[in-house]
């Protein structure tokens, strides 16, 4: 589907500028268009990086007035043998995407005077990219089955763990792609599996094309923090392993799918060994 251009995108002149207006814009459909947008200039190089006009970040990304956010424990779970259960998951999953958009977006622009390779900012605006598809996908199915992104609560989890590594590259890229994201290739083909087992194939269609783009994204982390790693002669899954246990409120669980984690350079070295680790 072609992606339409809002009017303020020729006022854009940096990637940092685009990604800035996205993140801040409340309007869902505007957001991933913006995402988009500022991708496809920036892939034909019509962009700077960043600008002296570029506006600061917000503290928290620009949202609608609905979902109403609430503790993760407070999350109701249901059956996806039921309309409503799975109406229940696609909201879920539309709200992880939509925060993945945020968090592409937010890298590129909180990051724009890291000394890395403009190849860095390529990888990550095809991941923002690949998100706004994913939230569009996955609220159209919402749409199909009567119900709409915001009918039902969400968590805040994900910007939170965010936020905890905003000073730090190398922690972002642990918490977010390495452990957020890479939860999505553990839990994902499981949920394909039942979504096919209702008869929801469209459903399960949808899963396939995020578990897929997935997987390149947690591999896009983990190229950048191996790179990270290798210029501060750092030994990358002891690294990784010190930066969950300061940064990541949580625990990691099994069972990992390990031959996709591997597939995206995510070996077990890195996370085996923190499946007990919980801060609090």
């Amino acid at each position: 589907m072609p992606v339409s251009m809002p009017v303020e995108i020729e006022a854009i002149t940096s990637l940092r500028g685009g990604a800035i207006a996205a993140i801040c814009s409340a309007d869902l459909d505007r957001k991933t268009a913006l995402a988009q947008v500022s991708a496809t200039r920036w892939f034909g190089r019509t962009l700077s990086l960043r600008s002296p006009l570029d506006p600061a970040l917000p503290v928290r990304p620009g949202r609608p007035e609905k979902p109403e956010l609430v503790p993760p424990k407070h999350m109701e779970k249901r059956s996806l043998h039921t309309v409503k259960g799975r109406i229940a998951l696609l909201h879920a999953i539309a709200h992880i995407e939509l925060n993945a958009v945020d968090l592409a977006l937010d890298i590129v622009a909180r990051f724009a005077t890291e000394p890395v390779p403009h190849s860095f900012f390529d990888g990550w605006m095809q991941v923002a990219f690949e998100e706004a598809k994913h939230f569009r996908m996955v609220r159209t199915r919402l749409r199909d089955l009567g119900a709409d992104y915001g009918d039902l609560p969400a968590h805040d989890g994900l910007w939170q763990a965010a936020h905890a590594t905003r000073n730090d590259l190398t922690a972002r890229l642990a918490v977010v792609p390495l452990i957020l994201e890479a939860r999505g290739l553990d839990v994902t083909p499981a949920l394909q599996a039942k979504m096919r087992e209702t008869g929801d194939m469209e459903s399960a269609s949808v899963l396939d094309v995020i578990y897929n783009d997935e997987k390149g994204h947690v591999a896009v982390g983990a190229k950048w923090f191996r790179f990270l790693c290798a210029r501060e002669r750092r030994d990358p899954a002891r690294t990784f392993q010190d930066l969950v246990r300061a940064n990541f409120r949580g625990q990691l669980k099994a069972p990992f799918n390990d031959i996709a984690r591997a597939e995206a350079g995510l070996t077990p070295s890195f996370y085996r060994s923190l499946t007990s680790t919980s801060n609090t």
